[in-house]
């Protein structure tokens, strides 16, 4: 049985602050990447890294988390069945709140099964 969601904070490249509710036996890590505005280059930082290593649990059927900001004015919520387990990654892309560019956030997931941990499946890169 999955576990309820928890909350963590990020700060992303222009200091807006960021909640993350997230299921704590699935995602490993959010990123966030940006246009910068000054230069037109694209920059990605991690906005919140799982404390865990590993799961504790099996996670639950669905995958279930939510990213909210009032700094950068978004707030989304991503619901996916799972029921076999294949998902390892989610990415959203927004609209800037600014209107300048895309915020994307890639959303990782897959932790280590409970006791599995240095075991974990190899993850094929995606074209990101």
């Amino acid at each position: 049985m999955a576990r309820h969601n928890r909350e963590g904070k990020g700060v992303d490249q222009h200091g807006d602050r960021y909640v993350v509710s997230y299921q704590p036996d699935w995602l490993r890590q959010v990123k966030i990447s940006r246009t910068l505005s000054r230069s037109n280059r694209q920059s990605t930082k991690t906005l919140f890294r799982n404390p865990a290593t590993c799961a504790e649990r099996p996670p639950g059927e669905r995958i279930r988390t939510r990213v909210t900001s009032k700094d950068g004015k978004i707030d989304f919520e991503v619901t996916v069945a799972d029921k076999e387990r294949q998902v390892d990654q989610i990415v959203v892309t927004s609209r800037a709140a600014d209107g300048k560019g895309d915020i994307t956030f890639i959303i990782d997931g897959s932790l280590p099964e409970p006791g599995a941990l240095g075991k974990a499946r190899k993850r094929r890169r995606r074209g990101r």
